[in-house]
């Protein structure tokens, strides 16, 4: 795993400066502090810069990059694992290409020589690549097909940047950052942007399943390479439920098996829930290598599921390591996960897994298996039930007894574990019968986050662009999403609009590579992930039994009380992360004073005093204030972190081990340090 950055000028004479990308490359050390790597490209009329910052997993001694083919004419920096890299390479290896190297980086690299921008379909991985062809004057980019590793790009100042991460961009002075007040609106109504947008007006992320190209005269062509697709409803794959079960066992071994490819030991995640547990126990039985486990506690027992997770510890024997966060650890990281998740966020569940990756990397471990995946595709989320049960409300509105089952489904909710019949209706009535709705299943959630918009600033009620939008205005739907099963519908939301820019973003890649951590997720196998699409609804929820077909496939594995389990989504604490014993921490109180909110603003300074002033009356808030309340705060922290006060962290320095690739006819080499 590594991190990359680039430049590419697009206007005559526009010389690449080498300091420029020491600079970008200091910003994102963290992401690989084990090798550096500096391409330049300069003629009279092009100018390119690639840099690499590499973690190295794969062929230690060799697979510093940038890497070239064989004539030196294709340059790539890559951020990500090629899984089936050792597949491929005897297959190019019989069309006559040679390898310098034993990486999967320059697999791919043949792969793009052979087959052009095609070559992203023979690639099972995650994945964030830069390819400069120097014959056609031509930079290609490309994203996995779920966006697991992220790439931003941003056109300013007559040239094209893109990196891993935004303060990378931000650490070329010609790069200026202004927060997006659609976006803002985005995130407090869906949880998260709506790709390509980010927080930041006019830098946009590559989004997943798209690659870039971007030709000799400067003309940007974005192409969708793969999406989330479902069969028509009555025409999935008609599997018995054990036909289906040993086919998803197959492929999960298969997929797990090519993630443990490394030259360096690979640890997992062990969070005490059915999905992490399912892959720990397919590491164990399918392979002989003694695995060591990491997961997180909470000293809060609302969220603490530690008794699971030493009980699956103790059934696979696992070398575990473990460690226990309070509410205050929370809030004194939080400001650390921002500068590393770049973007506000409606919750705090990102800083215990920030805490967690720093437990993997003090143990000398850089990749970990997760869980992750499984309740998109499988059907494990909360809010996949709940719209199976309104629909069902739906038929008899009047029913006084129908919504009562959405109890069962929140019991960590206390507003609505502490309220019955009228409540429940009045909750989750709205918009009841308006099933033929495309965002059908998100239309609570959507409704109830958008009520947070109260707290924006009068400028940032209706942002320019977004008056009176719903959140769908920002998601083009696919061909034939009105022909698939209400379940095909509310995934594919839940996959396109969360998992990519929320889950995998700020919950995974980020709060990992902060501490040179590579996540890897065997649910996320686009085998897996096309097989499970393809199943008939009932063979992932059944009734209100979510992952019905991962139970089944995997419960000979795992005890009963970890899979017979009831669902328990991983949270953490909010306002008592932020008030600890009923006070904000120091940089809570800063940055909520008015002064600072009329600074950055983004809020009504009166709105968010009267929310502080609701929590110290009550001591706790709601589901949707303490969201609210995150939100703020994050707002808050991005606003100083990189717009007010950005700071970009120190350049490379003269002692990194840096390699150093210069070519064209006005190529320049010097690569000096430069504050």
């Amino acid at each position: 795993m590594c991190g990359i950055v680039g430049t590419l000028n697009l206007t005559q004479q526009h010389p690449i400066d080498p300091a420029r990308l020491r600079r970008m490359l200091g910003a994102i050390r963290h992401r690989g502090p084990d090798q550096f790597g500096i391409y330049t490209f300069q003629d009279q009329r092009h100018g390119v810069g690639l840099g690499s910052a590499r973690l190295s997993i794969i062929d230690l001694g060799g697979g510093q990059q940038p890497i070239g083919n064989e004539d030196g004419t294709l340059w790539i920096v890559f951020n990500g694992e090629i899984f089936n890299y050792v597949e491929l390479r005897p297959l190019l290896e019989r069309q006559g290409h040679r390898f310098a190297t034993d990486t999967d980086t320059e697999v791919i690299l043949h792969l793009y020589e052979t087959y052009g921008p095609e070559c992203v379909h023979h690639l099972n991985g995650q994945f964030a690549f830069a390819i400069w062809d120097e014959r056609a004057r031509r930079l290609f980019m490309a994203r996995d097909r779920l966006g697991i590793r992220p790439v931003y790009y941003t056109r300013q100042a007559g040239a094209l940047f893109f990196a891993s991460e935004i303060k990378a961009l931000l650490a070329d002075p010609r790069v200026q950052a202004e927060l997006d007040p659609v976006t803002l609106g985005q995130i407090f109504t869906c949880w998260s942007p709506l790709s390509p947008r980010t927080a930041f007006q006019g830098i946009q992320t590559l989004p997943p399943g798209h690659h870039l190209t971007v030709d000799a005269e400067g003309h940007l062509t974005l192409a969708r390479y793969w999406q989330p697709s479902f069969p028509d409803a009555g025409s999935e794959t008609p599997l018995t439920p054990q036909e289906a079960a040993h086919q998803l066992r197959e492929l999960l071994v298969d997929a797990t098996r090519i993630r443990l490819r490394a030259d360096v030991p690979v640890g997992a995640y062990l969070s005490g829930g059915l999905d992490s547990s399912a892959i720990t126990a397919l590491i164990q039985h399918y392979t002989p290598r003694r695995l060591e486990t990491f997961s997180i506690g909470f000293t809060d027992q609302a969220y603490d599921e530690t008794p699971f997770q030493q009980a699956m510890a103790r059934h696979l024997g696992t070398v575990h390591h473990h460690i226990t966060c309070s509410h205050e650890e929370i809030g004194q990281v939080f400001p650390d996960v921002i500068w590393h998740v770049e973007t506000p966020i409606l919750r705090t569940s990102p800083a215990p897994l920030f805490l967690l990756s720093r437990l993997v990397h003090d143990h000398d471990f850089k990749v970990v298996l997760t869980g992750e995946g499984a309740d998109e595709f499988l059907a494990g989320y909360n809010i996949f039930k709940e719209a199976k049960i309104r629909r069902f409300w739906a038929r008899e509105p009047d029913s006084p007894w129908r919504p009562l089952l959405l109890q069962r489904i929140y019991p960590y909710i206390e507003s609505l574990r502490q309220n019955r019949g009228a409540y429940l209706t009045q909750f989750f009535g709205r918009h009841l019968t308006e099933v033929q709705r495309p965002d059908y299943s998100h239309l609570i959630r959507w409704e109830n986050t958008r009520r947070s918009h109260r707290f924006f600033a009068p400028a940032l009620q209706h942002p320019a662009g977004a008056n009176g939008q719903a959140p769908l205005d920002g998601v083009t739907l696919p061909p034939g999403f009105d022909r698939w099963s209400p379940l095909a519908q509310a995934q594919y939301l839940e996959i396109t609009i969360f998992l990519g820019e929320y889950l995998l973003s700020s919950q995974g890649d980020r709060v990992a590579m902060a501490h040179s951590v590579e996540g890897r997720f065997p649910f996320l196998d686009y085998r897996v992930v096309e097989f499970c699409n393809s199943l008939p609804p009932r063979l992932k929820l059944r009734g209100l039994n979510e992952k019905y077909l991962l139970k089944r496939a995997v419960q000979d594995l795992l005890p009963a009380e970890i899979w017979q389990r009831a669902k328990r989504p991983y949270r953490a604490p909010i306002h008592r992360s932020f008030f600890p014993e009923g006070r904000p921490l120091e940089w809570v109180a800063e940055l909520l004073s008015p002064a600072r909110l009329a600074e950055a603003g983004c809020f009504n300074p009166d709105a968010v005093t009267h929310l502080t002033r609701k929590l110290a009356r009550l001591g706790h808030l709601g589901e949707t204030d303490d969201m609210a309340l995150a939100g703020i705060l994050s707002t808050q922290l991005v606003h100083h972190q990189f717009i007010a006060h950005f700071r970009p962290p120190a350049p490379l320095a003269d002692q990194d081990d840096v390699k150093v690739v210069a070519r064209g006819a006005w190529a320049v080499t010097s690569l000096k340090h430069t504050a």
